[in-house]
């Protein structure tokens, strides 16, 4: 059967994307404290400008106020930095890897059902399977493990054209030869 690699490859492929949530989960942990660090720090600034830059009635010095603007600013932007990662995991690699995993599923079991030429179902399964690693596949090594030659790949979009054409192609061969039974390639 010339669609089993890719059930195959679907189920191995969605575990990994899968487990990205529990690298996402461990994110937030980090999360959770720099936003607390955060309240701290803009919750002081915004108490010194009510109280006219004063603290415990005494005027802060430019210094002073510059400090608590500074820890304010980096707390800030430590939260942002981790908003982003999780960010980026959640909505690239996670999201597209699942989604296409379930498509390589999918057109696994529909390449059974097919009633065209062996070799246009070995190039629909193959285009599938390349079309996910090179899409979700960079998504995942650029965003979790820093690969920037990754990023340069995911970049040329060929990962997603793939899919498209995959989708395009899969859609032709069911026209073409769908049966509502398993034939034998």
């Amino acid at each position: 059967m010339v669609g089993k690699k890719n059930i195959v490859f679907g189920f191995i492929y969605l575990v990994f994307t899968a487990a990205l949530g529990l690298v996402m989960v461990d994110k937030y942990e980090a999360y959770g404290a720099a936003v607390q660090d955060k309240q701290a720090s803009v919750g002081r600034l915004q108490q010194l400008q009510t109280n006219d830059f004063e603290e415990m009635l005494e005027p802060l010095s430019g210094e002073e106020i510059a400090k608590a603007n500074t820890a304010g600013v980096l707390s800030l932007n430590k939260l942002l930095n981790l908003e982003s990662e999780i960010d980026g995991i959640k909505g690239g690699a996670h999201a597209h890897g699942n989604l296409e995993s379930l498509l390589n599923i999918a057109v696994g079991v529909v390449l059974g059902f097919l009633a065209v030429n062996v070799i246009f179902k070995q190039v629909i399964s193959w285009i599938f399977i390349a079309g996910a690693l090179l899409h979700s596949g960079m998504l995942y090594l650029g965003t979790v493990f820093g690969l920037g030659w990754a990023n340069t790949i995911l970049n040329t979009g060929i990962g997603p054209f793939l899919i498209l054409i995959g989708l395009a192609l899969a859609g032709i061969a069911a026209a073409m030869g769908y049966r509502g039974e398993p034939v034998k390639d």
